[in-house]
């Protein structure tokens, strides 16, 4: 009942409008790319390729139309404050949240992040009450030990989208971590991924927002 409320609300939506379903991607230099690669070229293609009509949104200019809300080097407390400046002219049906790197382990910075990806999340719903939110738990990192937090944090991410989680307003965990090698799937600073990573990347995404999207046309 669910989600097929959720597939009628974007549908009406998307037909009201004329318009794609509007897809924020928010994060870190791992949402963002620039000199590194990332997840967005990825799952642009795989949508294309099965027929959604989508846009990808956010304050950030990117090749081939893949605008993005990423931001490198800057920390979940970091990008939840520049969310909270253009989220209201960046409205989006769909926003995916991979937010946690950019801190050491010796700052003890779950608690942060977590209130910082809960004050994303409040944002998101003030530009669009309807909005859904994809909430990754990060990839793994072998730059140790400044990212040994990142499982505590994950699996209290967990905890918080369960708790953010609402019929109307729904919060989906979407899990990066499981199955993300850093010893295969990122570059030589054990952070970014790689082409294959990025992949990965793309392909959970994928999965996670495919029942969310209208109909194919």
């Amino acid at each position: 009942m669910i989600r097929h409320l959720t597939l009628l609300l974007l549908t009406c939506l998307a037909v009201a409008r004329a318009e794609p379903v509007k897809i924020l991607p928010l994060g870190d230099s791992i949402t963002e790319g620039g000199g590194q690669l990332c997840y967005r070229p990825a799952l642009a293609k795989l949508l294309k390729d099965a027929g959604h009509d989508v846009a990808f949104v956010g304050p950030k200019e990117a090749p081939a139309g893949l605008r993005h809300g990423g931001y490198g080097g800057k920390n979940a407390e970091q990008i939840a404050e520049l969310y909270a400046g253009f989220h209201a002219t960046t409205p989006a049906d769909i926003v995916l949240i991979h937010a946690g790197h950019n801190h050491f382990a010796e700052e003890k910075p779950v608690p942060g992040i977590l209130r910082a990806t809960e004050s994303m999340i409040a944002s998101a719903r003030q530009a669009n009450p309807r909005v859904i939110i994809l909430l990754a738990q990060v990839i793994t990192s072998g730059k140790l030990p400044k990212y040994s937090y990142l499982p505590g944090l994950n699996q209290q991410l967990a905890e918080l989208a369960a708790k953010l989680h609402r019929p109307e307003q729904r919060v989906i965990l979407v899990d990066q971590a499981t199955g993300f090698d850093w010893k295969t799937d990122a570059v030589a600073d054990l952070v970014h991924p790689n082409a294959q990573g990025a992949q990965k990347m793309a392909e959970r995404w994928f999965r996670a927002l495919e029942p969310l999207l209208p109909a194919k046309r």
